[in-house]
């Protein structure tokens, strides 16, 4: 039986764009023209993949996407256009339960032939996520809660005491598809005292990482921030790679432990890539302080540098297939043999948040 998708947009041009794109997946496309007709039909027909507008007349696409998660667990893929608005507005879809994001075709300037296949591949990847994970994720998936940060703190980046020199350990984290629900759990639970930096790849957008991680810094006790040229890691923060340029690290004379981004793509599909930070990691930090972890996502980013990261010791986790949104990036790492722990995303948080 033909996946079906629903492609929901206002315009009637994106509508035939979007259509056009995803025709060579042989899926039974059926159109919407505002959130209330989506609602409707996606509550009337199990669709495997929706791809969902943000600004539309009687029903816009947040509460469209609020409805149909509560009513019918669907794999939503949010259609956003690069800016500021609509990059915070995508976050919300997300944590209502919306699994990824593509561009308005409109909006596409890396290339028409490139973003149709990325786009396909989403569409592809989505349609595989069997509904019950979605029902499971939506049934304990928790709102956005604030959390106050402590009036004074030893890890604080405006601390004296506060110093690179002192890292005993580093937490990488790479993800992709599924992943920014997964990262913000993550740092709503790290504890006041966590004494470790984590480093985060989350495939995003220039225009969306700085969203992002004010997000995130909302939801966790601990300092988030995205990067910057020569931020020094610190213990007890949270690090965002910015989008469009990859996340490295160097240390100075001083022995002080700084981000150096990259704006050289090099091989990489993906800018920041999680491979980029690990084997950057590598020259840096002796591979026994490494605690690498790869989450949901398409393709293979990370796998070769958990293969290496693993070879000289480091401590290596993948996610499972049953948890994972996508089992793309950890299968991958998997299956080459860069992953010493397999766990369900439960685990991983808890080996995160008692990391000693």
């Amino acid at each position: 039986m033909s996946k079906r998708v629903l492609i929901v947009d206002d315009s009637a041009l994106v509508r035939k764009q979007l259509s056009d794109i995803i025709a060579p997946l042989d899926f039974d496309i059926e159109t919407a023209k505002n959130g209330k007709e989506a609602v409707d039909k996606a509550t009337s027909t199990q669709f495997d993949v929706i791809t969902m507008d943000i600004n539309m007349p009687v029903m816009d696409g947040l509460e469209a996407v609020k409805q149909i998660m509560q009513k019918q667990p669907t794999a939503i893929l949010m259609v956003s256009s690069l800016t500021t608005d609509d990059a915070a507005i995508t976050m919300d879809a997300l944590n209502l339960g919306a699994i990824d994001y593509i561009s308005k075709p409109g909006t596409l300037n890396v290339g028409t032939k490139e973003n149709a296949e990325d786009i396909r591949e989403k569409v592809v990847a989505l349609s595989r996520i069997p509904q019950r994970r979605l029902k499971r994720q939506m049934a304990s998936r928790a709102p956005l809660r604030e959390r106050r940060k402590p009036e004074s703190s030893s890890t604080s980046l405006n601390s004296p005491n506060a110093s690179s020199t002192a890292i005993e350990k580093v937490v990488l984290i790479g993800s992709s598809t599924g992943g920014p629900g997964l990262i913000e759990q993550i740092c709503a639970a790290l504890p006041a005292n966590y004494k470790y930096p984590v480093c985060v790849v989350q495939h995003m957008p220039e225009q969306f990482t700085n969203a992002f991680a004010q997000r995130l810094n909302r939801a966790s006790i601990l300092e988030v921030h995205e990067t910057q040229q020569n931020m020094e890691l610190l213990p007890g923060n949270i690090y965002i790679a910015r989008g469009g340029v990859h996340m490295n690290f160097a240390k100075k004379v001083s022995g002080k432990i700084v981000i150096r981004e990259d704006k050289n793509k090099g091989n990489n599909f993906f800018q920041p890539s999680v491979n980029d930070m690990m084997f950057s990691a590598l020259e840096v930090f002796d591979a026994k302080k490494i605690v690498a972890v790869i989450l949901t996502g398409i393709g293979d980013d990370g796998a070769n540098a958990m293969v290496e990261l693993k070879k000289r010791g480091a401590y290596t986790i993948g996610e499972s297939e049953e948890s994972a949104t996508v089992y793309g990036m950890p299968k991958e790492a998997y299956d080459r043999g860069g992953v010493m722990e397999q766990l369900d995303f439960v685990q991983i948080l808890k080996r995160i948040a008692t990391l000693k």
